[in-house]
């Protein structure tokens, strides 16, 4: 399995869907840090105001809001709306869909029959590549604002690496639901569907207002990109650290179940 894990590895770094992701992930990020620099800018405000543009108090008060926050701070209300999600979970859905694709899946079963250790490989390959998405995301989004001229609040290095981790946990779940669905359906169109839906927190969005409706308890928070949201508060950190792993190996054991049933049960 190592050997397989290996093997992986190589293939996910010499991939070209894996340089485009991290040079999209990149890029999104340094236009998003740009828009925000500009939006906190009061210069530019009454420059914009000056123009013609709508500059209302609301506005000069949100500006001075990003001016006050912590790297952190500031750092959550870009990635706590499920944008690395979407990107891990398009990611892996190309990545393994390669094998199928390709043919590939035929040549490893032939030389590795136990498909568990398939599934496992991948797996553990889906958490290093959310691992890497979600450490490229984070240090980017704290480096970038200083580009722009913004000077956030300093950070605590402890607090941003137990950040990034509370952080990477649910990725890998998402990330394993992302493999899961391509082992079920052998296609890449169901999983970049649902990462864009589910990561975008539609269906958590869905499942509150049902809820709401049939007088379920409030079972969207358990969604990943709910909990994702939850991970940082401002002004109070890393919260509810119990539910973040709880959740994660919830997600983990379902996808795992479903990844392994689904090679277990369907031909190569």
């Amino acid at each position: 399995m190592f050997n397989m894990l290996c093997m992986d590895l190589r293939r996910l770094f010499k991939s070209r869907s894996f340089k485009s992701i991290l040079l999209v992930t990149a890029a999104l990020i340094l236009m998003v840090s740009l828009m925000t620099a500009v939006v906190s800018d009061p210069e530019t405000l009454d420059d914009m105001g000056a123009h013609g543009a709508e500059i209302d108090e609301i506005d000069r008060r949100m500006s001075e809001e990003i001016r006050n926050m912590t790297q952190l701070d500031l750092a959550h209300e870009i990635l706590g709306g499920g944008f690395l999600l979407i990107i891990v979970g398009i990611g892996v859905t190309l990545f393994v869909n390669g094998d199928f694709s390709s043919g590939f899946v035929k040549n490893i079963c032939c030389a590795q029959p136990r498909r568990a250790s398939y599934v496992l490989s991948k797996a553990l390959a889906a958490g290093i590549y959310s691992g890497i998405i979600t450490l490229l995301g984070v240090v980017l989004i704290l480096l970038a604002p200083y580009l722009y001229g913004m000077h956030p609040v300093p950070s605590a290095i402890p607090d941003i690496l137990q950040y990034l981790f509370w952080m990477w946990l649910p990725h890998w779940a998402f990330a394993l639901m992302a493999l899961a669905l391509v082992l079920l359906t052998r296609n890449t169109t169901l999983g970049i569907i649902l990462s864009l839906v589910a990561g975008g927190g539609l269906t958590a969005v869905l499942v509150g207002t049902l809820g709401k409706l049939l007088r379920w308890p409030p079972l969207e928070q358990f969604f990943l990109s709910s909990v994702v949201k939850g991970v940082y508060a401002p002004q109070n950190g890393i919260t509810q650290g119990w539910m973040i792993l709880a959740c994660t190996i919830a997600w983990a054991v379902i996808y795992g179940i479903g990844s392994l049933l689904s090679m277990e049960k369907r031909d190569i």
